[in-house]
Order: structure tokens, then C-alpha cells, then sequence
């Protein structure tokens, strides 16, 4: 039930270059996941190549407490080492950072090895501040955070600085650290899908299709045509809902009183809308196990009308926040991450997008609502500052809207599921297996594990944690008062990186 392309297990002093050498041949690092398998750990580096997941795999012993970092080579596999290291106490050797990144453990802690089943007691944090990397004359560090002005996620911030410029940057996200990994052992899978949907608040629907798509693949079961369709249509609310939040953000940080007060009145209809269709403002409780909980709360034409009237409002909104000097010129050549460093980092979502990367697994590896209807994938821009970030977001609203009325139409034209069934059980499986979708920040990768329906190991990666190694990279040639724009450009839930 794993993914396409599991090759033979390397020992660990040839797992990097087995990896390095798939990269070299085309293919995109997607993430390393561990797991306890005993006293021993598994290593998995998790590559895509096309519509194909490929992983490479290997095994550390136990006695052993350090594998070769694959840093050197693939970049964004920074972060993931410093999280093996964490939660399993692994030394990356090699590694040009390994201090600790979602909780920062006493060197004596037991790490909680995900996995494993066992728990790891109280644990004590070391609460050390970060260190510092400038010296000289007139520099000064500012900590910034964990609470803040402004402030929407606990998050803190080392900004060093001679004054303006902002050499260097380092981030510390364990506050928001809730164990979430250890949470799902011993679950059964309707109940893992509730604590799935509470991994990233805002990916809500995002985190619960990754999480039942990886569940349905192991108990090999096909869901209804329509509950796929019902996924898309909640999919895309969440997306212009997230969306909305990143142009809020940028208005309110540039002081534009009027546009901040009516793109958060649009966001709100959106929420109200969504709470109508469901029950929930969040979408929470229609993707479950083998489908969705039945069918949108509205009748087609309201729910229509409703769209249209938002899509009318926001697009004349949105018409005048692009036309405002003031506005778009404090995000024009701010935050440049050039193309050459996304694709080295694989950035994911409007983040890649935004710098020529023109991946969006709806269409590349699409589920079955998408490939029912498909679409057409916006262009990428090149720029890769918050400009065009936030216009990438800004297509991939028009494009929601699209796809919410194919969704409805769609729905029309099926009727209801056979015997109006819109879930297929799910029996006691054991496999494991990938689930995956779009999530408004990028690709949410669920690594899944079930041994006769109960949930042994459950890894989540969303496309927060994955860009945010990025987000030092945005600051070079940038100033202190741009810290608020290229945050908000990059559209993250520090929920979702330290979950």
C-alpha cells in the first residue's frame, strides 16, 4: 500500500547519495519521515516524479544515535533532520544547524519516538534564548515574538540587524507544539480524521482528505463520485477563505483602513457560507473515512447566488487594491525569493508558484473530484516577490470560484449516490499508505500506518513546515519594516509546523 517506486532499503552511509542520485534524475524531495520500528528508527525520504510518489528508505539501529545528513545535498531537508532529532534524538552528522526546532529538549529528555506506542512522561523544555551569528559595532537582535503585535500564531523571531537590513534570521515555532504525532497512536480512523482536521485549523478539509485518502488507499476502497466532488467544493471554500487572510494581512500591514475592513467582510461571507453548507464555519466534519457525511446543507441555486454575489464584490475590491500606488508598491520587490532557490527548496503552493514553480498536485496528482472536472492550472510567476505571491493567490481565487460552480453543476448532473449512500465503510485494514492534497498553503502529505483499523503511526506534513526553512532566504535585500509584507506573503500556519 506504500507508494509507487519503494526500492530496496540502503544502509544509512548510502541512503543520502541514493537520494541525491534521484533528484539528480528529475525527481522532488517531498520530505523525511521517521518512525520507531522497536528500539530501532526507519527513515523515509518521501520524492515525487510526475503523478509518482517514490521513497528511498533506511534503518538505524538501535545503539546508534546519528545518520549522514542529506542537508548538504538537498537543501530543504534542513528541517526535517532537526525534527528526527527532536522527536527521536538522532544526530544529523553533517548538518550545518542541528539545534532544536519543535521543542527544544534538555540533552538527558526521552524523546517521544512517534511510533513507538509507548509514552515518553513529562517532558521539560529547554528554554535557552537562541543564540546569536552577528557581532560588530551598531548590531542589535530584536526577539520578536512569541507574542507580539499583530499577532495570529505564538511564534518567535531573532531578527539581527545593523539598523534596517536584515542579515540574518532565525525562527523558534515549538509554542505551538501540541504532540500531535503521539495523539493519533492507538486511534481508530474516525476518530483520527477529528484530530486530523485540528492538526493546521485553517486546512481543516485539506488535512482530513490527505488523512482519508491515505486510509481508503490502504483499505483499497473506491469513494463515491459525488463525495469526491463535495470534497473539491469544500476544498475551494477553504481556499478563498485562506486567501482572503493573506490579502487582509497586506492591507492591514500597509495601513489601507478601508480595503483591511472589506476584505475581511468578504472573508466573513465566505466563513458564514461555509458554516451554512456544512455546520461549520471551518468545514469540519464532512470528509470522513470513505467519503463525506452527505450532501451541502444548501440547494444548488442558493448556494450559486451565493458565490456569484461574492465573486462580483471581491473581484471589484480587489480591482481597486491593485490600482493603489500605496498598496502595491510595498510588496513590488519585496521578499524576493528567486526562482532557482524555490525550486532547490521545492517551495509548494503560491509560495513555488510565485517563483516560477508551476506544480499544484489538484491537476498532477489530482483525486477523484479533480480529475472529474478538471482545470486549468494558472500560469506561474517569475518575479518571486510578495507581488507576485499575492497574485498567484489572487488567480487561484477566480480559479476556486470556477471550480466551485463545476461542483455544483457536477453534483446536479449525478444526483444522488447509489441508495444515497455517500460513504463506503472502511473495514479494520492494516497497510500503510501516502494521502495528499492542495491544501491554500501547498501540499499536505500524510504518511499513515494501520495495523486491524487502529492508527500505529500517523505522520503529517503540512506545506507550512516545509516553506518556512525558506523564509530567511526572503530577507537579504529587504528592511525591517518589510518584515510584515513577506510574512504575510507567505501564507503560513505555525500550527501546522509544529503540530
Amino acid at each position: 500500500m506504500m507508494s509507487e517506486g519503494v526500492e530496496a532499503r540502503e544502509p544509512p552511509e548510502a541512503f543520502p547519495n541514493r537520494v541525491k542520485q534521484r533528484i539528480a534524475r528529475g525527481e522532488r524531495f517531498r520530505g523525511l519521515f521517521a518512525s520507531a520500528r522497536g528500539r530501532d528508527t526507519r527513515l523515509l525520504a518521501v520524492l515525487s516524479h510526475g503523478s509518482a510518489l517514490r521513497t528511498e528508505e533506511t534503518i538505524v539501529t538501535s545503539g546508534a544515535d546519528r545518520f549522514p545528513s542529506l542537508t548538504a545535498a538537498v537543501p530543504s531537508a534542513a528541517w526535517y533532520e532537526r525534527e528526527v532529532c527532536d522527536l527521536f534524538g538522532l544526530t544529523s552528522v553533517g548538518h550545518p544547524r542541528p539545534d532544536s526546532l519543535i521543542f527544544p529538549f534538555t540533552p538527558v529528555a526521552l524523546r517521544p519516538r512517534p511510533g513507538s506506542g509507548s509514552s515518553s512522561g513529562p517532558i521539560e523544555p529547554n528554554l535557552t534564548p537562541l543564540d546569536t551569528h552577528l557581532g560588530g559595532e551598531g548590531v542589535f537582535t530584536i526577539p520578536y515574538g512569541p507574542v507580539r503585535s499583530g499577532v495570529f500564531e505564538s511564534i518567535e523571531y531573532l531578527v539581527e540587524t545593523p539598523g534596517e537590513d536584515i542579515p540574518h534570521l532565525r525562527t523558534r515555532v515549538f509554542y505551538k507544539h501540541r504532540g500531535i504525532e503521539k495523539r493519533f497512536e492507538g486511534m481508530g480512523v474516525h476518530d483520527g480524521v477529528l484530530l486530523a482536521e485540528r492538526c493546521e485549523g485553517v486546512a481543516s478539509v485539506s488535512h482530513a482528505t490527505a488523512f482519508c485518502e491515505a486510509v481508503e488507499r490502504i483499505g483499497d476502497k473506491a469513494i463515491p463520485v459525488q463525495a469526491g466532488i463535495v470534497r473539491v467544493l469544500h476544498a475551494e471554500l477553504e481556499r478563498v477563505a485562506n486567501h482572503h487572510d493573506s490579502t487582509i494581512r497586506h492591507t492591514e500591514a500597509a495601513g489601507q483602513a478601508v480595503a483591511y475592513a472589506r476584505f475581511s467582510l468578504h472573508k466573513e461571507r465566505v466563513q458564514r457560507l461555509r458554516g451554512e453548507l456544512s455546520g461549520s464555519r471551518f468545514g469540519r466534519g464532512v470528509v470522513v473515512p470513505g467519503g463525506v457525511t452527505g450532501s451541502p446543507a444548501l440547494r444548488s441555486a442558493e448556494l450559486l447566488a451565493a458565490v456569484d454575489r461574492l465573486e462580483v464584490a471581491v473581484r471589484a475590491d480587489m480591482r481597486l487594491l491593485l490600482a493603489t500606488p500605496s498598496f502595491v508598491d510595498r510588496l513590488r520587490a519585496t521578499g524576493v525569493i528567486p526562482p532557482e532557490i524555490a525550486l532547490a527548496f521545492g517551495a509548494l503552493g503560491p509560495v513555488g508558484r510565485g517563483s516560477g514553480q508551476t506544480e499544484d498536485i489538484r491537476f498532477e496528482r489530482p483525486s477523484l473530484g479533480y480529475a472529474r472536472l478538471g482545470h486549468q492550472l494558472p500560469e506561474p510567476r517569475s518575479e518571486g516577490d510578495a507581488l507576485a505571491r499575492q497574485r498567484v493567490r489572487i488567480e487561484e481565487i477566480w480559479g476556486a470560484f470556477h471550480l466551485i460552480r463545476q461542483a455544483v453543476d457536477t453534483l446536479d448532473e449525478l444526483g444522488e449516490p447509489e441508495h444515497g449512500i455517500w460513504r463506503v465503510p472502511i473495514e479494520a485494514a492494516s497497510g500503510e499508505a501516502f494521502g495528499w492534497a492542495e491544501a491554500p498553503q501547498g501540499e499536505v502529505l500524510y504518511l499513515v500506518e494501520l495495523q486491524d483499523g487502529v492508527l500505529l503511526r500517523v505522520k503529517p506534513r503540512s506545506a507550512s513546515f516545509h516553506n518556512l526553512a525558506l523564509f530567511p532566504s526572503a530577507f537579504p535585500n529587504d528592511i525591517l519594516t518589510d518584515f510584515a509584507f513577506i510574512e504575510a506573503s507567505f501564507g503560513l500556519s505555525i500550527a501546522g509546523v509544529a503540530s
